[in-house]
């Protein structure tokens, strides 16, 4: 289970440290095998354990290719799937494209999102971030969420 908030730092490489509080957890769930792809509607990358991946993959192949909105999200999200491993360090290898495509040069921020964490450009996520806050702020609370006690 993945959550919080953890600034980390992409090398000259493309390699990131996983969290130390995630290690364990990955290497029981799936021997640090992961797969990342890019989010379809934010400039972020997705972090799976690859066993989670794999149910989501089946998922999405299943959806209706001849639905022009399910083949967008079929071509970018298995399209960009990438199968990565955490090293001995518990460092992850990202790809050139996948790093480019999220803006990832030096800074990053790593969100835990439950059963996946998302990689964001950290002048990204602060933007985003701060975007979603004032939104909040005057949007009115949709049904699933208006019973939900915090």
């Amino acid at each position: 289970m993945f959550r919080g908030v953890t600034n980390i730092n992409v090398d000259v490489k493309g390699r990131f440290a996983i969290p130390s509080r995630f290690r364990e957890f990955l290497g029981a769930h799936c021997g640090g095998e992961m797969v990342v792809t890019i989010d379809t509607e934010e400039k972020c990358l997705l972090i799976y354990p690859r066993p989670d991946w794999d149910d989501i993959q089946r998922r999405v192949e299943a959806l209706p290719s001849f639905n022009a909105i399910t083949r967008r999200v079929q071509r970018l999200l298995i399209g960009h799937a990438t199968d990565v491993q955490m090293d001995g360090s518990g460092r992850v290898l990202l790809p050139p494209p996948l790093r480019s495509y999220a803006n990832l040069e030096k800074k990053g921020v790593l969100i835990g999102q439950g059963k996946k964490m998302e990689l964001w450009d950290e002048t990204d996520w602060i933007n985003k971030r701060d975007i979603w806050v004032e939104e909040g702020q005057v949007a009115r609370i949709p049904d699933e969420l208006a019973g939900l006690s915090l």
